[in-house]
């Protein structure tokens, strides 16, 4: 599927701009966001446990040693051929590279069907990915945020998440309890304010305080 871009005109946009005057003003100066669409779900979580506690350079880099390792693709097939210690050979953690085995092997032998999680509700499909060592709730929520698309999902678990919230709101509390209390207008359409605080994180408006952006 082909990324697509969601723009003010559509009626969830306009919801969350009634529900939420911040997020409001930052859809107006954003005017779009921008959707990517991640179809290759077992690639996806790969990268995202290689990325876990890096900067998205650091990521990168180590997921594309691990793709040439590989053979130039991410996939099951290719990774269940290589041990840990050859995973680890890239510089990514011995850790990761365990729980990169243990997520491949659980796909190898049907144990997680990354195709039955479509089917399933948001708490399900999060339960059945976190059922595997190494794969936790934030690994879980980028899952259905963006490969399963899912409308209301809430990644407080998420540092660049949080480090947009905190500019957005001009706050420091990022407890759970404090941004799902905040938060709790966005439902049911979650994802899309999510994706707007991310915009402004990818995009390099928050090099500006966000006060400074806002018509007074």
């Amino acid at each position: 599927m082909e990324p697509f871009i969601i723009t003010e005109e559509d009626e969830r946009v306009k919801i969350l701009k009634k529900k939420d005057k911040r997020l409001a003003q930052l859809i107006s100066i954003a005017k779009s966001v921008y959707c990517p669409m991640y179809t290759d779900g077992y690639g996806f979580v790969v990268t995202q446990i290689v990325s876990q506690m890096l900067s998205s350079a650091s990521a990168d880099k180590l997921s594309e040693k691990l793709k040439a390792l590989a053979g130039g693709r991410i996939s099951a097939d290719r990774i269940s051929r290589l041990s840990a210690d050859d995973i680890a050979s890239v510089g990514i953690s011995k850790a990761k590279a365990g729980y990169i085995m243990s997520f491949t092997n659980a796909v190898i032998s049907g144990e997680l069907d990354l195709a039955a999680l479509g089917g399933m509700d948001d708490g399900s499909a999060i339960e059945k990915l976190t059922s595997v060592k190494g794969i936790g709730n934030w690994t879980a929520k980028m899952y259905l945020l963006f490969v399963l698309q899912r409308q209301d999902i809430l990644p407080y678990e998420d540092g660049a998440f949080l480090q947009a919230y905190r500019w957005l709101y001009g706050t420091r509390n990022t407890k759970k309890d404090a941004v799902v209390k905040r938060c709790a207008k966005w439902s049911p359409y979650s994802s899309l304010a999510s994706r707007f605080l991310y915009q402004a994180l990818d995009s390099g408006l928050m090099k500006t305080p966000f006060s400074d952006l806002v018509e007074k």
